[in-house]
């Protein structure tokens, strides 16, 4: 019974600090994003190897395959189209003694944070490439805006972001320009998602 108090104690301080933070659109964030998430068989310093040589083999794959698009329904839409492809190329560069699977759908993320980028916990449609057992370290990126394929450019991020529908005020949140109360809301959030299973 102390538990239960304790941790409804805890929910609710959490969602009265939660409530004092701003809220600019999170879900929008979730909504426009599209995520690659590589996951290696193992940790082994063969499996891990073989992660990257996947990832940079679909990422080649990608910016040769997918058309320039400032939509997320056009991205997600090429991106479907080109399933069997990206499984095509991730089982070759794995090679024929780990079996790949590629996904396309939802998938909940933790807070993660980039070269100058921060995204929130939450559920973000994501390409999702196993490879074996799945139980190694993970590889993620954002392929929708570009944040890590070869036509990513730095110093277009802004114009992309825009571009994509994400807001001015989106953008500084998730670059990290809004001051660290966002920061400490995103902690927020995992905790929450992880305690009650639960999106926010």
């Amino acid at each position: 019974m102390k538990c239960i108090a304790a941790l409804c104690a805890a929910f609710l301080c959490a969602h009265l600090l939660i409530t004092c933070f701003p809220v600019h659109g999170e879900d929008q964030i979730y909504d426009n994003m599209i995520r690659l998430h590589v996951l290696a068989n193992s940790d082994s310093g063969e499996d891990q190897a073989r992660k990257l040589r996947v990832r940079d083999a679909v990422l080649a794959y990608l910016d040769t395959h997918l058309p320039e698009t400032d939509s997320y329904e056009d991205a997600l839409a090429a991106i479907t189209d080109q399933m069997e492809g990206i499984r095509l190329c991730a089982q070759k560069e794995a090679g024929a003694s780990c079996p790949v699977q590629v996904e396309l759908g939802r998938e909940t993320y933790p807070v993660r944070q980039y070269d100058g980028f921060t995204l929130p916990a939450g559920e973000y449609t994501s390409l999702r490439i196993l490879l074996g057992e799945g139980e190694g370290q993970n590889w993620w990126c954002v392929l929708f805006p570009r944040l890590c394929t070869a036509r990513a450019a730095e110093d277009t991020f802004y114009e992309d972001f825009i571009a994509a529908g994400f807001t001015p005020e989106q953008y500084r949140l998730i670059k990290n320009e809004s001051g660290p109360k966002y920061k400490i809301r995103f902690r927020l959030l995992e905790i929450l998602a992880q305690l009650t299973g639960i999106d926010y």
